[in-house]
């Protein structure tokens, strides 16, 4: 059995693994879904200076207090800057590290310098917003139904959260690490790099004919496929 944890995407948080949960325990295997500071259920928390530490230092706290050790670390999309940075403060409790159509962030990265021209236009919306980043639309194959339970559930992210830039304390990772890239991109695809650099540098990579939200559009096709990574 494995134990998976998941460092969900912006606007995002721990609800919207809900699918993931009986295919992952049907295969054998734990999955646990924090939420990040200021959004989900911990909404109530929100407020401007939060920042990308906070969100490593959530994930951090869940690893250390529930003692997971061996672990299986996700990084879906922006969660992919926050599994990268709790990988590298805890490298004895974590065993392999899997972006999902993720961010795979080297030392000094934010998510405004991996996505050029987003700064200024995200940077304007917080700036109406009180700081904060309203929510970009679902994916365009998201069904009527996934919609109807998930979009009112994302919320704001804090601007700092895509600003600051991640800091390995301890270098570059040396765990094994693997990328699974949804082929349903969108005409400003920005993952793609991540899957050619995982490419190049030996990662296992994979392709999934999904868009950007496996765990809520085909969550059967991913769940098999982190169970063949697991194994």
């Amino acid at each position: 059995m494995a134990t998976f944890v998941v460092a969900h995407g912006a606007w995002s948080a721990g609800w919207a693994w809900k699918k993931m949960h009986p295919l992952l325990a049907g295969r054998g295997h734990m999955l646990v879904t924090p939420t990040h500071t200021g959004v989900g259920e911990r909404a109530h928390l929100a407020h401007p200076d939060i920042d990308l530490e906070t969100h490593i230092a959530d994930i951090l706290g869940v690893l250390e207090s529930e003692d997971l050790r061996d672990v299986i670390l996700i990084g879906h999309s922006y969660g992919g800057m926050v599994a990268t940075g709790v990988a590298d403060r805890v490298r004895g409790r974590v065993a392999k590290l899997v972006y999902i159509d993720a961010f795979a962030p080297r030392d000094g990265d934010s998510v405004f310098s991996l996505t050029p021209g987003r700064e200024e236009i995200m940077g304007a919306a917080a700036k109406k917003n009180g700081g904060f980043i309203p929510p970009n639309p679902m994916p365009a194959d998201t069904s009527e139904s996934d919609k109807s339970w998930a979009e009112p559930r994302r919320r704001p992210q804090p601007l700092k959260t895509f600003s600051q830039p991640l800091r390995l304390l301890h270098g570059e990772p040396t765990l094994p690490r693997h990328y699974i890239y949804c082929k349903r991109c969108p005409p400003d695809d920005r993952f793609r790099k991540f899957y050619e650099r995982g490419k190049r540098e030996g990662w296992g990579t994979y392709e999934i004919d999904s868009s950007h939200n496996p765990h809520i559009t085909t969550p059967d096709a991913l769940a098999q496929l982190l169970h063949e990574i697991a194994g």
